[in-house]
């Protein structure tokens, strides 16, 4: 484990049976109270879209929107929010996509994304992979290439990854940890 592999994971605190029994939750508020910690992640986050050619962050909602917002302005970059549907004023482009029991939708703001961009996309957790692949697609749509998708953590036994790999269409894949 690297030196920022450790410093994240001690700050990441595990709670039993929440939301609901027999989920072992990775709450990482303690990680974003510790300021070093936090300057750790964005600044590695940021380096992923520097090295990625990225001109814009897409957070998604909301821990996204923690994590996105300061990584862009580490990386000099814009920050675009994707919030869930009915949240944004304006004209949208909105993307639905299937949830395990139930669907969703996401959207942007139209005029937020254009074709002389470069988009990673930035969460906290990279699970089952459904809103980061309709994020994706979000991004095609509005003309913008994706740079990649880059997590603090990704649940590996979930098969987010290989979820996404298709939407990825040889973007990269980045998580700083794996559980």
């Amino acid at each position: 484990m690297t030196g920022i592999e450790e410093l994240l994971t001690s700050r990441i605190r595990d709670v039993a049976d929440y939301p609901e029994p027999g989920v072992m939750f990775k709450d990482i508020t303690p990680l974003l109270a510790d300021p070093a910690a936090f300057g750790a992640l964005t600044g590695a986050l940021a380096e992923i879209a520097v090295r990625n050619g990225a001109t814009k962050i897409v957070g998604l909602e909301a821990r996204g929107f923690i994590l996105g917002a300061p990584v862009a302005v580490h990386a000099g970059i814009g920050f675009i929010p994707v919030r869930k549907a009915g949240k944004l004023p304006g004209a949208t482009l909105s993307q639905a996509y299937d949830l395990e029991y139930g669907s969703a939708e996401i959207e942007v703001h139209a005029e937020d994304l254009g074709a002389a961009d470069r988009v990673l996309v930035v969460d906290d957790v990279l699970a089952t992979g459904g809103t980061a692949e309709a994020s994706l697609q979000l991004i095609r749509r509005a003309g913008a290439e994706v740079a990649g998708v880059a997590v603090l953590m990704e649940l590996g036994f979930l098969g987010g990854r290989g979820r996404l790999e298709p939407a990825l269409a040889g973007a990269p894949l980045e998580a700083l940890l794996t559980v």
